[in-house]
């Protein structure tokens, strides 16, 4: 994605102020709710921060405070559009407590890396590390009939880790799959996407001889609409992947509905330790005083520039 433009406009705010915001809108508010991080659950996290480390959308300590106390509430997270200059991430990282470890993919496309961040007091990570991506002699398998276009590879390879929580290993796959424009080719390419993605974890399952039986995929899916239908959700859900429904309807992107940002993951083990997940608009909490003295598109130019146009999504498992 482009950068997003600085707004013409200054305005000033106190972190300390808009994280005890951030934390009552996560205690109080009706349908806000994340879970406490405790033994025997795993929280895991997504959020696209968008163009985090493009020198066009720099990041103030102040912002990276507000972004650090988001990320803090997750025992595991993923994040998409970390660019390859880690400088902003190095930032978020110290601006994290020490505890916090992370594991990174390199430079693909849109000049992306894959990231996780994770608690060592509470999660472990495992031997598996690396990216997806599907051999050219396997290109002629991912074909779907609402399309004759042809697949030719991931545009940023989804990156899986293997982790362990309590009594549960976990391979969780970070993905940021194609957008590209809003036609039908570009559309087409998504679908592609997800359907070699939903194939490789049938496969590996099937095989038996995959690193965890546990594949949870999370991160920026460019899926318009969670229903039967839409063509990415049937391409992504086509070889057996599930995705639950959100414990509520908010929108993954500020400023629209579409619900971009999901998780999935094989029925199985993986399936009966699910418990619950959300979406958590941080935004209805942040910056209040912007949003009163110069209203909405103010307001989510400002957002979207000095912290995110994503909001994160969550999901919580048990790990007994």
């Amino acid at each position: 994605m482009p950068p997003f433009p600085r707004p013409p406009f200054s305005f000033s705010y106190d972190p300390a102020v808009e994280i005890d915001r951030l934390r009552a809108w996560r205690d109080t508010e009706p349908g806000r709710a994340i879970p406490a991080r405790q033994d025997g659950k795993l929280l895991l996290g997504s959020w696209n921060i968008a163009n985090f480390g493009d020198a066009a959308q720099p990041r103030s300590d102040d912002d990276l405070r507000i972004m650090a106390e988001i990320l803090s509430w997750f025992d595991l997270i993923a994040i998409q559009e970390v660019k390859e200059d880690l400088s902003d991430f190095r930032r978020l990282q110290a601006a994290l407590s020490p505890g916090y470890g992370a594991v990174l993919s390199d430079q693909a496309g849109n000049d992306e890396r894959m990231v996780f961040l994770f608690d060592t007091t509470r999660v472990s990570r495992l031997e598996l590390a690396g990216e997806i991506a599907i051999p050219p002699a396997a290109h002629r398998y991912i074909k779907l009939p609402t399309t004759k276009q042809s697949f030719h590879g991931f545009d940023r390879n989804p990156y899986a880790v293997a982790f362990r929580a309590g009594q549960r290993e976990f391979t969780v796959v970070n993905a940021h799959l194609y957008f590209g424009k809003d036609n039908g080719h570009s559309r087409n390419r998504r679908a592609l996407e997800c359907y070699a993605l939903g194939r490789w974890a049938d496969l590996r399952q099937r095989r038996g001889r995959a690193y965890s039986e546990n594949v949870v995929v999370i991160g920026d899916l460019n899926m318009p609409a969670t229903e039967p239908g839409d063509p990415v959700f049937d391409a992504l859900t086509r070889r057996g992947l599930h995705i639950p429904e959100h414990q509520t309807r908010i929108g993954t992107v500020i400023g629209g509905d579409n619900q971009y940002d999901q998780l999935a993951f094989l029925p199985g083990d993986a399936g009966r330790a699910f418990i619950t997940d959300g979406v958590f608009d941080f935004d209805g909490a942040v910056f209040g005083d912007l949003w009163t003295a110069r209203g909405a598109q103010p307001f989510d130019a400002f957002v979207r520039f000095h912290i995110s146009d994503h909001r994160p999504i969550w999901a919580q498992f048990d790990t007994g």
